[in-house]
């Protein structure tokens, strides 16, 4: 679900969201569109997929939602990859 022989935009969006600076404090699907110029339909399609996963949550703010990482459910899925899932 995270990486897929030819697009890792999903671990592209987790590793961006990590970084110091505005995406640090969650970003919106436009925001993703925009920065991996995809269609704002994919950007959501791989928003949601992060969130049904727990990679990712979200706020909202000014009736947009904003998407923020899950640090913590992040670790565990890579404990349990670690782990010989």
């Amino acid at each position: 679900m995270l990486r897929t022989p030819t697009d890792e935009t999903r671990l592209r969006i987790l590793a961006w969201l990590k970084e110091p600076g505005p995406a640090a404090d969650g970003v919106t699907a436009d925001a993703v569109a925009e920065r991996f110029s995809l269609p704002r339909p994919v950007a959501v399609t791989h928003l949601r997929l992060l969130e049904a996963t727990g990679m990712l949550r979200t706020s909202r703010s000014a009736g947009r939602v904003h998407y923020h990482r899950d640090d913590i459910r992040i670790a565990e899925v890579a404990r349990m990859f670690e782990k010989g899932w």
